[in-house]
Formats: C-alpha cells, sequence, structure tokens
C-alpha cells in the first residue's frame, strides 16, 4: 500500500491559502462598518404636510428626533392652519435649528396638492424622501429600513419603499395592523389600488424626477397612489415591507384612514355603485397619459387596453379587462373587480 505524505499544518495552509478566522471576521466587520457609514450618509428629506395638526404634531415630530437614522431634514407644509399648528413647528425650530426644519405655506388645494408641491419643489435636495402625516408615531428604525433598501438599488432605477402600518387609536393604544398584502407589486396592479400608504413612503431622486416631471398641477385622487402608479409603470422597483414601521392613528379627523374594517369595504362597495371608482379611473389614466412617453412598452399597452376596455360592451370589456393583467391583492378585492367591470363602474 501506497503510504500517504502528512505535510505539516503550516504547509498546507500556505498551499490552500485559507485566511485565518480572525481575519475573514475583521475584513466582514469592515465591509459592515462601510456600508453603516455610508447609509449614514444619505440625506433624507421628510415631507410633512400639516392642517389643523396640534393635537399630534409634537409626538410626531419627538419621533423623527428618535430615529436611528440620524441624517435628515423637514420640510413642513401648512395648508392654511388657524390652531396652534405654526406655534408648534416653530416652536421645534427654535429646538432643533433652522438646519433641521424649515415651515412653508402650501397651495390650500387638499392634502394632495400639498404633497406633490413640497414633491416638485426645487429647494428641496436630498439623496431621499420620506413622506409624513401629521398625526402619525413613527417607529425608530423606519427611516434605516427604507434607506437600507433604497441604497440596494441602482440611483439610476425609480425606486419606492413603502410598509404595513401598525393601527393605533386617537391615545396611541394598539387595535391592529394594516393588510398584508402578498402579491407582488406592479403596474397592473398600481392601476386598481394603492398597497403601500403615503405615510410609510421613502423614494429616491429617479422616482422624484419623473414626479416632478409629470408636475405638480396634477388632478390625481391621492398623491401615494400617485406614486406608487408613476414608479411601477415607469419601470422602476417597489418594496412592501411586511414590518410595520409606524403607528397610524386611527380618530375622528383623519382625512384618510385605514381600509381594513368591514365599515371601510362596506364604504367602498358603496362608492363602487355610486360610480366614484369610475371617476378615480378617468383621473388616474387622464394623468398617466401625460407619461405615457415614461411608461414601459409593457405597461403602455396595460393602460391602453385597460382604457379601451371601460368603453366597450359587457363581453368585449371583460375580455379585454382581462388581457390587460389588472388586479386587487385579495380575493374580495378581485370579486369587486369583477363585480365592477360587470356593472360598467370600472
Amino acid at each position: 500500500m501506497e503510504k500517504l505524505e502528512v505535510l505539516p499544518l503550516s504547509y498546507r495552509n500556505a498551499q490552500t491559502a485559507v485566511p485565518p478566522l480572525s481575519a475573514w471576521a475583521g475584513g466582514l466587520f469592515t465591509s459592515f462598518l462601510r456600508q453603516a457609514e455610508k447609509e449614514a450618509d444619505c440625506r433624507v428629506a421628510i415631507l410633512l404636510c400639516t392642517y389643523h395638526g396640534q393635537h399630534y404634531l409634537a409626538e410626531q415630530l419627538e419621533s423623527f428626533a428618535a430615529q436611528s437614522h440620524t441624517n435628515w431634514e423637514v420640510w413642513a407644509s401648512d395648508d392654511g392652519s388657524e390652531d396652534d399648528t405654526h406655534s408648534i413647528l416653530e416652536a421645534y425650530i427654535s429646538k432643533w435649528g433652522s438646519g433641521r426644519l424649515s415651515m412653508h405655506f402650501g397651495p390650500a388645494e387638499g392634502f394632495a396638492a400639498n404633497f406633490l408641491s413640497l414633491t416638485c419643489n426645487a429647494s428641496i435636495n436630498a439623496d431621499f424622501y420620506a413622506y409624513s402625516d401629521q398625526d402619525d408615531v413613527w417607529e425608530a428604525d423606519k427611516l434605516a429600513r427604507a434607506v437600507q433598501w433604497l441604497q440596494s438599488v441602482p440611483a439610476e432605477v425609480p425606486a419606492l419603499y413603502c410598509s404595513r402600518t401598525q393601527l393605533v387609536d386617537a391615545d396611541n393604544n394598539e387595535i391592529g395592523v394594516s393588510p398584508l398584502f402578498t402579491k407582488a407589486p406592479s403596474f397592473a396592479n398600481a392601476l386598481m389600488q394603492n398597497i403601500g400608504g403615503g405615510n410609510t413612503m421613502v423614494f429616491n431622486n429617479a422616482a422624484r424626477e419623473l414626479l416632478r416631471e409629470a408636475g405638480e398641477n396634477k388632478s390625481v385622487i391621492t398623491h401615494d397612489w400617485w406614486a406608487y402608479m408613476v414608479v411601477t409603470g415607469c419601470g422602476g422597483r417597489v418594496f412592501y415591507d411586511s414590518k410595520p414601521t409606524l403607528r397610524y392613528r386611527q380618530h375622528g379627523g383623519n382625512l384618510v384612514g385605514t381600509n381594513a374594517d368591514w365599515t371601510a369595504r362596506f364604504n367602498r362597495i358603496r362608492m363602487l355603485f355610486q360610480g366614484r371608482f369610475k371617476l378615480w379611473n378617468d383621473s388616474n389614466i387622464s394623468a398617466l397619459l401625460t407619461l405615457q412617453h415614461r411608461l414601459t412598452p409593457e405597461n403602455r399597452e396595460i393602460l391602453q387596453c385597460f382604457a379601451k376596455a371601460r368603453g366597450m360592451r359587457l363581453i368585449p370589456r371583460l375580455i379585454h379587462l382581462k388581457r390587460s393583467g389588472i388586479y386587487r391583492q385579495t380575493l374580495l378585492g378581485n370579486i369587486g373587480l369583477v363585480a365592477a367591470a360587470i356593472l360598467g363602474k370600472i
């Protein structure tokens, strides 16, 4: 039997060039530090819209201060408040300094127009942009989670982060969570619904440039639904985080609340029969047509197929809507979609 030669350990290590465990761990730690530093360098502009927000505004501002990602600045646009909103903002300007918070005057044309005015404001420059309502409470890692994902997307690709929310009552007591959507974000879905509340959205400069190109004078239903349609339609990426990143306060003064309970579902059915959904689609299609040169060829075809189907008779309408690929995130939602198509309310 041939005798095997046993090489000294040091010789074997030299031949195979296996780095010591300490060197491997050190390299990993260095890589982690570089990534952390890269994320920390990212400037986030928080686009905060206010209107008679005196009851909860301070708590929202304090949740900004508690963020683990500390490189942020707040651009607050007030839409004509006559309560103590201005004095609260001015107090935080004094507390934080003008480099942290600045106050501006909105167009006084509703919350969607106010958010779009901030989105298109050429004075605001950052790496990422976060929409914020006046009455929520952000979890401490909200911005950090968004920045981490956005950093993974090439800068030239439009990217939008959004998440679930923890539902709370007026006193910040937990009452549930927003629905968990499991189907992939897409333009075909965006035509039918918005999966991410604006209060959770953070987006990059490539996405913002698309929204700025579309302009602030768009007659859209909501700014967040519009952002979801634009980013997906123009070939961007959307990440829906299943982990809630903020406490979404439900109270009598909500301009827009959660759609999770049965009252909201009943209201959606009522609005469907009243033709509200059809009017929303009229507005969305009209707005999207001004950006159709930016849509991907596939998404342009989806939009054209959907728009054409709406004016057809029943059977051709159903065939073309099916061909367009539009869908909602839940079974009940898709049943409602079919009903709307049959009734000509789409």
